[in-house]
């Protein structure tokens, strides 16, 4: 059975950055973010056993959120100068390793990876997402699942752990975080009503459409004045939070796993100075003649 794996790439180079402190090439070059994104891509292939993979890029904000609300994402800081150039190198590392790889200028990669796997998903494919964004708890299904590489358990979720996360069920993940709103993509939601309020009135009331449909069930009457005052803003923050469709135009056949070059991935390893991941590499290829041998 076809088993996809799903990788946020700027996700995970920004972890491996952070995890890294000081990392850098025979020439000086920084290489924190290349050699931890390589050495969790290799332990999420152990843990998944994927026959297609993908690492998915950021290609800019969707101008279709802005027009909504300008200030989607403003806050977010500039991405650090050492980790931009090692980008492209990570996106060379992908192409040696014949990983897919996928990035389209002004979508939004959340938006990407969410076409990806619904069009894996009515093909009867599982699917495995590995990002920290909340957002993707609204793909969750028994053919969808995820990998937060905040979770030391490194279990797959399934809709199990995310009404333990939520309180909420994967469908309504949308509308949970319509109410509370996103402080990570600055979206802001109803006053007085975070995480655990939203789960709350969403298991009482079901939807935010049942919700407003009977409003003066609501109490106290401070939250229903609350939620009387945004509910624009619910409404708007929907179109926010909900994953587009968009333009994915990705074929089997190029997210299927390969051999990996080992020529030019040696040549690469060495221009790092990964000696460690060098040094496994003839390994693996004395294996591999020793096997051919034998």
């Amino acid at each position: 059975m076809e088993r996809l794996l799903i990788i946020d790439g700027h996700s995970y180079a920004y972890r491996a950055f952070h995890a890294i402190r000081e990392l850098h090439s025979p020439s000086g070059q920084p290489t924190n973010a290349i050699y931890g994104f390589i050495k969790m891509a290799a332990k999420l292939r152990a843990n998944v056993v994927p026959t297609h993979w993908i690492a998915v890029w950021d290609g800019g904000l969707s101008a279709e959120r802005l027009a909504v609300l300008p200030e989607y994402k403003a806050q977010r800081p500039e991405m650090p100068e050492s980790l931009r150039p090692q980008l492209d190198e990570l996106v060379e590392y992908l192409d040696a390793a014949r990983i897919a790889s996928f990035c389209r200028e002004g979508i939004e990669a959340d938006d990407v990876i969410a076409c990806i796997a619904r069009r894996a998903e009515a093909k009867g494919w599982t699917v495995i997402i590995a990002s920290a964004d909340k957002d993707f708890m609204q793909l969750v299904s028994p053919r969808v699942g995820l990998i937060n590489p905040h979770d030391k358990t490194e279990i797959i979720w399934a809709s199990e752990q995310v009404r333990a996360k939520t309180g909420v069920e994967p469908e309504q993940i949308v509308d949970w975080l319509s109410l509370m709103g996103d402080s990570v993509d600055n979206i802001p939601g109803v006053p007085g009503v975070g995480p655990k309020t939203a789960a709350e009135l969403l298991k009482q009331f079901g939807s935010i459409e049942k919700l407003f449909g009977r409003l003066e069930e609501v109490k106290p009457e401070r939250l229903r004045g609350a939620l009387l005052g945004a509910k624009e803003t619910v409404w708007r923050n929907r179109e926010l939070v909900r994953l587009h469709e968009v333009a994915c135009d990705v074929a089997p056949e190029e997210m299927a796993v390969k051999s990996q070059d080992t020529g030019r991935l040696s040549a690469l390893y060495a221009r790092w100075g990964f000696k460690g991941l060098l040094a496994g590499l003839s390994e693996a290829g004395s294996r591999d003649r020793q096997a051919v041998l034998i």
